[in-house]
């Protein structure tokens, strides 16, 4: 295996979630608190949007590991693009669609459709703690797991049926804002990385949704940065992509 594809096979390892979206929300009861969140970044008005682009950046430098792709994603027809660098490094441009994943090529079912669940998980992750049928409990308010002061705990396990292992558990923390301001990753099986603990801020809006776009912290306790740029979002009958805006407090 070159170098580079074994940076790329990494960064599809690396904070891999579910691989499937959700058809419907509110598959199961979730706490309260974990609606509040939700709609503070906007589940209500999710309906409404018929686009939304992003570029996903990652660091770790411990792993001499740099990683920039974008993305558009229309959720109403599941028609995405990608922009990026294949296995071997070289620019590609891709579109496909999700309903048609079974007949597309390997390329896209193997690397670029499990990298654009990666990276929008990370985006819209409130939505989906409401969304995907999984066990999230209130557990209260409780120490940041990073620097002073505390939060309340919302506690998402994945059962069996979801994602690349059984038992990844995540752990939001809370601000009285109901903006997530730090959050905790344990994974359920023995590929690393083990634990995340990163930060959620440099929070934006674009049209109706609200997000968070820049996490730093440690992957296995080595330090890593992520951010997503040039987030924007159009919305059902406009043509016009509203770029996101530092949102206030």
């Amino acid at each position: 295996m070159t170098n580079s594809s074994r940076l790329y096979l990494i960064r599809l390892l690396f904070f891999s979630i579910l691989l499937a979206l959700p058809v419907t929300s509110g598959a199961q009861q979730v706490p309260p608190i974990a609606e509040e969140v939700a709609k503070a970044f906007g589940l209500d008005s999710f309906g409404r949007v018929d686009g939304i682009r992003y570029t996903f950046n990652l660091d770790l430098p411990a792993l001499n590991l740099k990683r920039s792709e974008s993305w558009e994603w229309d959720p109403k027809t599941q028609t995405i693009t990608y922009e990026g660098k294949d296995k071997d490094g070289k620019p590609t441009k891709i579109t496909y669609r999700r309903s048609q994943l079974s007949s597309q090529s390997d390329l896209i079912k193997t690397q670029i459709d499990p990298a654009f669940i990666n990276d929008q998980y990370w985006l819209i992750f409130p939505f989906h703690v409401v969304w995907d049928g999984a066990t999230v409990t209130d557990e209260g308010m409780r120490k940041l797991p990073m620097g002073k002061g505390s939060a309340e705990l919302i506690r998402i396990k994945y059962g069996s049926g979801h994602g690349y292992t059984p038992g990844d558990t995540w752990e939001l923390y809370v601000g009285a804002d109901k903006r997530v301001e730090q959050m905790v990753y344990h994974r359920g099986g023995s590929k690393p990385p083990k634990l995340v603990i990163v930060t959620w801020a440099g929070y934006k809006k674009a049209g109706p949704l609200l997000f968070s776009t820049e996490h730093r912290g440690t992957a296995d306790g080595n330090p890593v940065h992520l951010t997503f740029t040039d987030v924007s979002v159009k919305v059902a009958g406009s043509d016009h992509w509203m770029m996101a805006q530092p949102a206030s407090e």
